[in-house]
């Protein structure tokens, strides 16, 4: 006679390997396959048969678990599925993550039903799926729809209504910062930008050109309108260009290679009437929108004289330092504190394009 021992458990069982197959919108029968050629067989003796009858019903939780999936707190509150907390957020996180590649072709477009029924273009152009494509449209719409117009951090806030990971959360934060002020980032000279490199230059912007979160009314995706205005007083600088570049080439003469010197030198003037011109025009929001488009238009300059990008951080070091040596900044606190706030944006954004 054969003994069986039977253990019964309520439970929700997921497989890890399984689940990101789900998530990267592979078809049951494809899963198989994947595994099948991981040699899953192999290691475990199962037949595949057996495989795929596992990842089918395993698929099958993962679509009854999508509902509560696309609301984070209905997963925490509901009791049809027993859950391990570690799984629960296994789970939540994974399915909120997304493909640097997929986000970059949506950053720019509104997310309406027109554009999720034209996401088979950016499936094809990232070879994802377009089921997976449309996982990723779907998050992005819900995170930008539920904070959108909630106050306070929206780091926070995303962390809190998601129940997402720091890191993840400061990703969609960032796309939700690009979607609110409306950015141009589809522009021919700005399609080299990945979505880290856009992520960086959006929290610059947001730790120095946004308000800053003094209570629970203010917004971190808000541009502080007041310091966009007292930019326009920077124009003074101009009026101290020969002082300016004497302190910037003596600073940068053992640093740079010969060339990018001679560039710097026959070119200053060029370059600080480009950068101090976009910081009079920022208030504006038209000019706002296009700002990444005039940073490519100042980066060209460079771009024309073979710089590297180390020697371009170089520059951007002593060209906002030296600044702060010239008495009308010394002596005026208000011009000091703006300028550098500027400068903070401007030297991490166009070198981050600049090695794009």
């Amino acid at each position: 006679m054969t003994e069986v021992d039977v253990f019964i458990s309520n439970y929700t069982l997921v497989d890890p390997e399984i689940y990101q197959l789900w998530i990267e919108g592979n078809t049951a029968s494809e899963a198989v396959a994947i595994l099948d050629k991981k040699g899953l067989g192999k290691k475990t003796g199962a037949s595949l048969e057996l495989i795929a009858s596992d990842v089918l019903d395993h698929f099958r939780t993962y679509s009854l678990l999508e509902k509560l999936l696309s609301y984070p707190n209905k997963l925490q509150e509901q009791s049809a599925f027993q859950i391990e907390p570690h799984t629960r957020q296994l789970l939540i996180e994974k399915y909120y993550e997304f493909d640097d590649d997929v986000v970059r072709e949506l950053l720019g477009k509104k997310l309406s039903s027109k554009n999720r029924r034209d996401l088979d273009e950016v499936s094809e152009k990232t070879g994802k799926p377009l089921k997976s494509c449309r996982r990723q449209f779907d998050n992005i719409k819900r995170v930008y729809k539920a904070v959108e117009e909630m106050p306070g951090s929206k780091v926070e806030n995303i962390k809190n209504s998601f129940h997402l990971s720091e890191d993840l959360a400061r990703k969609y934060a960032s796309i939700v910062f690009l979607a609110s002020i409306r950015f141009e980032t589809s522009k021919k000279k700005l399609q080299s930008m990945t979505f880290p490199a856009w992520k960086k230059c959006c929290e610059v912007i947001m730790d120095h050109w946004t308000y800053k979160l003094v209570n629970t009314e203010c917004y971190d995706i808000e541009m502080d309108k007041e310091f966009l205005i007292e930019l326009r007083d920077l124009k003074i600088l101009l009026e101290r260009e020969k002082d300016h570049k004497q302190l910037v080439c003596l600073t940068l003469k053992p640093r740079l290679l010969q060339k990018s010197y001679s560039e710097l030198d026959s070119n200053f003037k060029k370059y600080t009437a480009a950068i101090i011109t976009l910081a009079s025009t920022l208030h504006r929001s038209r000019d706002m929108k296009n700002l990444f488009v005039e940073f490519s238009q100042i980066l060209d300059l460079f771009k024309t004289g073979n710089w590297s990008a180390h020697d371009l951080q170089e520059f951007f070091n002593a060209y906002t330092s030296c600044a702060l040596d010239l008495d009308i900044l010394r002596k005026n606190t208000e011009l000091k504190t703006c300028w550098e706030k500027f400068m903070k944006v401007i030297g991490v954004c166009m070198v981050v394009m600049y090695s794009t």
